[in-house]
């Protein structure tokens, strides 16, 4: 078996093992963080409605009110049925619940001991792992050897994601410190998973950590410059709350521009080195000056699509924010001006500005190196 090999599998079976062998941080902290009140969350089945209508709320639209008979089926009252009211209270986007619907309950005593129910959402999970086999499937029967590795990539990926930078940042961690010591984790490990111990891979390496250097000097520049304080959405300031103040909400905004904008990287410079060595491979006498301007007209095409998917992406996540907006009788100037529109702004230039470096920085290196004289790898 070739050494590549070698390694590539000994990253897999890592990958795998780290799955049981870390415990879980969050985990941890649930455990450690020990709540005098009691409460459980179990997992029911809808069995029938008791009982459907429409209260009527004097200055509101009418609540949808049911009461239902739910079968517990995951918990400490597993195997028995209870009775739950919904919509006794007046809430925003009332659920109108059906038979043999699976939901998430809430358990808790109330001031006499009594039991107390109530729904709080319904149980997505084997939805999302059908999804998931559906992914992986088409992932190994189409990418063959490749597609595995990079499912294995994108594993390890997570793990570095939620087993160190997650919880070093609740615990207090510098965000900005610890996004970039994960992305030199993460960036590697995943790059030679999914494209191969080559030539190409490496050049793509080192383009993406330059471009991902630039990409967070340059938002950190104007994460002060436009004044932003990281309080844009609910969540921070939720979050502000719970670690007391703690958080660094500047450094989490730019810690998750740069590990947003690093998957992206992924495609792009990767693309861009394949096109130079495949260039210098179709025509081995061609100078680094031509492959370079050769590979940087296909990159002028990566740039534009690229950049345009970003900046889709990150409109379809604000979304909701900006129809908040669309409507507003204030002048486009004061609109841009708020917070929430302004991080997503922010976001989405910084981010497009390091793809549209990463093109020529990685073609250069690529370009370089496949002009060294040394045979090339193939892509």
């Amino acid at each position: 078996m070739k050494i590549k090999q070698i390694i590539i599998w000994g990253f897999i079976i890592l990958t795998f093992l780290s799955y049981f062998y870390f415990p879980v941080f969050a985990q941890e902290m649930d455990n450690s963080q020990t709540n005098s009140s009691f409460e459980e969350t179990l997992v029911g089945k809808v069995v029938k409605v008791l009982e459907e209508k429409k209260i009527e709320v004097e200055g509101q639209e009418p609540t949808q009110y049911q009461k239902l008979e739910v079968l517990i089926t995951e918990g400490s009252l597993k195997d028995k049925t209870i009775n739950i009211e919904v919509g006794d209270i007046a809430t925003v986007n009332q659920q109108k619940y059906q038979p043999d619907e699976e939901v998430v309950i809430t358990y808790t005593k109330g001031f006499d001991n009594e039991d107390v129910f109530y729904i709080t959402d319904y149980v997505r999970h084997k939805s999302l792992v059908w999804l998931f086999v559906i992914f992986v499937i088409l992932t190994v029967v189409i990418g063959k050897w490749r597609g595995i590795s990079s499912i294995f990539g994108m594993g390890l990926s997570f793990l570095v994601i939620f087993k160190y930078i997650l919880p070093s940042i609740s615990q207090g961690a510098d965000p900005i410190n610890t996004s970039i010591i994960g992305s030199l984790f993460i960036i590697p490990i995943s790059f030679y998973l999914s494209h191969g111990f080559n030539k190409k891979t490496t050049v793509a390496v080192v383009g993406t950590l330059i471009a991902l250097v630039i990409t967070g000097l340059l938002a950190k520049t104007y994460i002060e410059v436009a004044r932003l304080t990281g309080f844009a959405s609910e969540e921070a300031a939720f979050l502000q709350v719970a670690k007391q103040g703690v958080m660094n909400m500047k450094g989490l905004l730019l810690a998750g521009i740069i590990i947003g904008v690093l998957g992206v990287l992924d495609d792009i410079t990767i693309s861009q080195s394949a096109v130079v060595f495949q260039l210098k491979k179709t025509n081995p006498s061609i100078k680094q000056g031509e492959l370079y301007k050769a590979a940087m007209n296909v990159g002028q095409d990566h740039i534009a699509s690229m950049v345009n998917t970003l900046v889709l992406v990150y409109t379809g996540a604000a979304l909701p924010l900006f129809l908040l907006f669309i409507n507003n009788p204030k002048p486009f100037h004061q609109t841009i001006n708020f917070e929430p529109v302004a991080e997503e702004i922010v976001r989405t230039l910084v981010g497009s500005i390091g793809l549209i470096l990463a093109v020529p920085i990685t073609t250069f290196i690529a370009s370089f190196i496949a002009q060294g004289g040394e045979k090339n790898e193939s892509s």
